[in-house]
């Protein structure tokens, strides 16, 4: 039964690196768009990234904490999936406050049905809320906090893979 868990939490926090990587992945590519294309192309991502990653990403911080509850506290591998964990709540933490800020300003004037004006209703308000004169800046802070949310992510999963090796 530890084992199924185990590769299920696997599963989920690669899920969620894979997720984050794609977006880091493309960002070279996308910065050879103008601003016209790139909010184009920007709304795209939103429904299955958005479904994928809730999943994923509650789901394997659930899955996480389960399994550090259960590991012994005086083991390595106790230590190596509290890293994970931590490693996780990092990635959400910049998703709230960097990510979701940006996503609010670009869907500020895109209909949207009521489960996704929900889930984009929320989260803080900063700068990005101001829609800068200069599109890059949101641009930029959006893709470089993907970059930094797909380092997390793959932390956590070495940190959690290695946890179940020992």
């Amino acid at each position: 039964m530890r084992i199924a868990f185990e590769v299920l939490t696997v599963i989920l926090v690669a899920s969620t690196m894979g997720l984050a990587l794609a977006h880091a992945l493309e960002w070279p590519g996308k910065l050879r768009l103008d601003r016209e294309q790139y909010l184009a192309v920007q709304p795209i991502y939103y429904p299955g990234f958005t479904i994928g990653g809730g999943v994923a990403e509650a789901g394997g911080m659930l899955a996480t904490l389960a399994l550090l509850l259960t590991t012994p506290g005086e083991s390595g591998a106790f230590w190596l999936t509290a890293g994970a964990l931590a490693a996780l709540i990092v990635m959400h933490l910049i998703f709230w406050t960097v990510t979701q800020p940006v996503n609010k300003a670009w869907l500020r004037e895109t209909t949207l049905a009521a489960p996704a004006r929900r889930f984009f209703g929320t989260g803080g308000a900063d700068s990005a809320d101001r829609s800068p004169a200069d599109w890059t800046i949101l641009r930029d802070r959006w893709e470089r906090s993907h970059a930094v949310r797909a380092a997390a992510a793959m932390l956590s999963l070495v940190l959690l893979v290695t946890a179940i090796a020992l």
